[in-house]
């Protein structure tokens, strides 16, 4: 685990004590060495009971999905490297990278109008495509 508290934005510093790391084996390529030594990482940050704030949680929640439990626990399991040195840093750095988008706050939404001129030329649209339909009809008997 770091000893160094994390810094997200400049509002934000994560807590290290709030991850928790656990070391297993990997799965895949890697001859004898994947049997013998636990060289992926499973990172576990509770979203629900940690110190951010409740907009980030919420958009975190958000983009986390499946990586996201029942519980409110983030699994993030890193597994690419060989090395578990690599591995640990690659699932911080997912971490990281995550609570960064999560932080950011979506722009609000201004409603706006259409121009005059924009309905206008709908308007002028419309009719063009009716008179291109009527056109189309069987001439009236009278």
């Amino acid at each position: 685990m770091l000893d160094a508290p994390i810094r997200i934005d400049r509002r934000i510093v994560l807590d290290p004590s709030e991850i928790e790391e656990e070391f297993l084996r990997a799965s895949g390529p890697g001859g004898q060495n994947v049997n013998k030594v636990s060289s992926a990482v499973r990172l576990r940050f509770d979203v629900a009971r940690s110190t951010l704030p409740a907009d980030v949680r919420a958009r975190l929640a958000r983009l986390a999905g499946r990586k996201l439990t029942a519980g409110g626990v983030l699994v993030i399991l890193a597994q690419r490297h060989r090395t578990q040195d690599a591995n640990r840093r690659d699932a911080y750095e997912r971490l990281i990278e995550l609570l960064r988008e999560a932080a950011i706050a979506p722009a609000p939404r201004r409603p706006t109008r259409p121009s005059r001129s924009a309905k206008r030329k709908r308007r002028e649209s419309k009719l063009h495509r009716g008179s291109l339909k009527d056109l189309r009809r069987k001439p009236a008997e009278d």
